[in-house]
């Protein structure tokens, strides 16, 4: 049995960082339109919960290619 990758590993950690990112920019909008901060931290509060289910739900709809499943089932099987 292998062992995931750093890359498998961290791919996780990419998509919330992205997600973060487009909180950031979101809050950062606000806070400059409105000047007001609280009001800036919940839209980018919603940004980010928003983006990352989005996100997550894209990822969950890419179907896996041919060696991903041929090692999801190596990884199925008891032996």
């Amino acid at each position: 049995m292998s062992t995931p990758s750093r890359r498998d590993r961290l791919r996780p950690l990419e998509l919330v960082g992205l997600s973060a990112v487009i909180a950031a920019f979101t809050g950062l909008i606000v806070l400059m339109s409105t000047r007001m901060a609280y009001e800036s931290l919940v839209w980018a509060g919603v940004a980010f919960i928003g983006s990352l289910v989005i996100i997550a739900m894209t990822v969950l709809a890419i179907k896996p290619r041919r060696e991903e499943l041929t090692d999801i089932e190596e990884m199925d099987s008891p032996y």
